[in-house]
């Protein structure tokens, strides 16, 4: 049987290559994204259905959930960051609300499915989940939130056959870090610190994810692995 499993994010970005990973590797994959605008120029990929799913809100949630009946895996994707801006209170909250609120709103949506089919979860951590970004500390606070939610799902959940690790991504050539990559000051600077010396692939954090959501993966739940090249590790 195929299996299936949610990517929320999952048209843009790291989401977007996660989802195509995936796909590629034979699963059914829910794309799942706030924007219409989104699905509608997303390329068609077979193994790939999108649909609008806003992670803020429990009746979007309870509503695309309640409409799927098998789920093998989730990966949680949809996150924001408002650069300069979130030391303003409405700003940081919003942050927030997508990347730790939305995380856990939809893990707990996908208990119940994922418990019957003893599947698993990846959550999107970041770098900032170690250490701190000045620009962005909603989008800081958010990753190290989610990395400390992984861990606490992972031990409440084992019992139920369900794991959850979570992925921490560097510098991955995305529209995120588009600016970054377009201006030779910035990211001359990123590579220098890099010890690969290169952006990372949404292809590889894919690869990853997909080992995570495996049987090679079994034995391995509460757990944050870094995808950054070794940007970590000096």
């Amino acid at each position: 049987m195929t299996k299936s499993v949610l990517v929320t994010g999952g048209t843009r970005g790291i989401g977007a290559g996660v989802s195509k990973s995936l796909a590629q590797a034979g699963w059914s994959v829910i794309a799942a994204t706030i924007s219409q605008a989104e699905i509608e120029a997303f390329e068609n990929v077979p193994g790939i259905e999108c649909l609008l799913l806003d992670v803020t809100d429990p009746t979007s949630v309870e509503a695309v959930f309640g409409d799927i009946e098998q789920l093998d895996g989730l990966v949680n994707c949809a996150g924001i960051l408002m650069r300069g801006a979130e030391y303003d209170l409405d700003a940081f909250q919003k942050v927030i609300d997508v990347n730790l609120t939305g995380t856990m709103r939809c893990c707990v949506a996908a208990l119940p499915l994922l418990t019957r089919s003893k599947g698993a979860i990846v959550n999107t951590a970041s770098m900032l989940s170690t250490f701190g970004g000045p620009l962005v500390p909603a989008y800081t606070a958010s990753k190290g939130g989610v990395s400390q939610l992984t861990k606490a799902l992972a031990g409440k959940w084992a019992a139920d056959g369900v794991r959850v690790n979570a992925i921490a991504p560097g510098w991955i050539e995305t529209e995120m870090t588009q600016g970054l990559r377009d201006d030779p000051s910035r990211g001359d600077a990123i590579l220098a610190r890099t010890p690969m010396g290169r952006w990372g692939k949404t292809a590889e954090v894919g690869a990853l994810v997909k080992w995570l959501l495996s049987g090679e993966a079994s034995f391995v739940t509460g757990a944050v692995y870094p995808v950054d090249g070794g940007y970590l590790a000096i």
